[in-house]
């Protein structure tokens, strides 16, 4: 069975009941998320041999945290103690035209005072078949930056295929230095890269041509993308698929969602689905580099099926409550077929 690593933050999450706004909140739901961590669980769901690697603080949210990712069967052997406190972050879910908003309490984490040297990767990749990390854990801080490269360097030298989300956070690079500064380096190291219709241009300055994604109202033309994947793998010739994920905001409850695959030659272009009630669309990214691997590694040679899988998978993530995915193969399977109906399972 092939063994996946993943590395990052993993946060509390503190989100309002419903639909209230930040001011109007009297208590918080209490779960737990982050970007790679997602990514373990989703695969862990699917029966893949995933671990996640971390740095928490010694206390009894980061245990309660390790034994919440061991429930879902993501190893948690090569986390790490030191520091002071495990990172939080704040969500207030949005309705229509009112967006959601996140407020990130995490300024000097476990994760963000992380050094190198403190994780012996050649010990944490033994036995492992791919590495993934996000644009998330070199925003954190420099000694986040440090480790990621120091991982990804480590992976290219043990032959583990390398994944990354470019996840552009414009409100995590606040400690003196930009993500188009940091991610090339790292980014160089990435035989599969990830983004949104955004990423690219946030971080690269790369663009598909008089697109504006806070005016899709829905509609996409996926084809326009060949571009932006052309000219990263021009930038980043390591890589062999460039993917990009599409989503269309009609208002923060409905979304269309799709994505292209470019591996050099061909653009394979998903089906859309049209959410209409997003019951919570954090980790939905995470839900989709989830499936994508799963895919790539379950379904080599079929691009399409991968690319497919990805995007069904994440469409019903946003049907589901926090930043996991609590799904399974089946269920992703039989909405790839076009059973969307929701009719109860008897």
């Amino acid at each position: 069975m092939p063994r996946v690593i993943t590395f990052g933050e993993i946060m509390l999450r503190l989100s309002t009941p419903g639909y209230l706004r930040f001011s109007q909140a009297r208590q918080f739901d209490a779960t737990f998320g982050g970007g790679e961590a997602n990514v373990a669980v989703s695969l862990a769901n699917y029966g893949i041999d995933t671990e996640f690697v971390t740095r928490l603080p010694d206390n009894d949210v980061a245990r309660s945290c390790l034994k919440e990712l061991r429930s879902y069967g993501v190893g948690v052997s090569h986390c790490i103690t030191g520091g002071d406190r495990l990172g939080i972050y704040f969500l207030e879910t949005g309705a229509v035209a009112r967006p959601s908003k996140v407020v990130y309490d995490r300024a000097g984490s476990s994760l963000a005072t992380i050094a190198p040297g403190m994780i012996d990767w050649d010990e944490v990749f033994d036995g492992a078949d791919w590495f993934h990390w996000t644009g998330i854990t070199p925003a954190v801080s420099q000694g986040a930056a440090d480790v990621c490269l120091e991982a990804v360097r480590a992976a290219n030298r043990l032959g583990l295929t390398v994944s990354c989300d470019l996840n552009f956070r414009k409100n995590l690079w606040k400690y003196g230095r930009s993500a188009s500064e940091v991610m090339p380096a790292l980014v160089e190291g990435c035989d599969i890269i990830l983004g949104n219709e955004e990423d690219a241009e946030k971080v690269f300055g790369i663009k598909p041509e008089g697109f504006d994604a806070a005016s899709t109202a829905g509609a996409i033309d996926q084809g326009r993308f060949r571009s932006v994947a052309e000219q990263l793998m021009a930038r980043f010739p390591r890589a062999r698929k460039v993917i990009i994920t599409l989503r269309g905001s009609i208002n923060a409850n409905h979304n269309t969602w799709g994505g292209v695959l470019y591996d050099g030659k061909t653009l394979y272009e998903s089906p859309r689905y049209d959410i209409t009630h997003i019951v919570d669309r954090v980790g939905g990214g995470d839900s989709f580099m989830g499936g994508l691997i799963y895919g790539l590694l379950s379904y080599p040679g079929d691009d399409q099926r991968a690319l497919d899988f990805a995007v069904a998978a994440s469409c019903l993530k946003h049907t589901i409550f926090g930043d996991f995915n609590q799904v399974t193969v089946a269920e992703v399977e039989n909405l790839m077929k076009g059973d969307g109906s929701g009719r109860v399972s008897r």
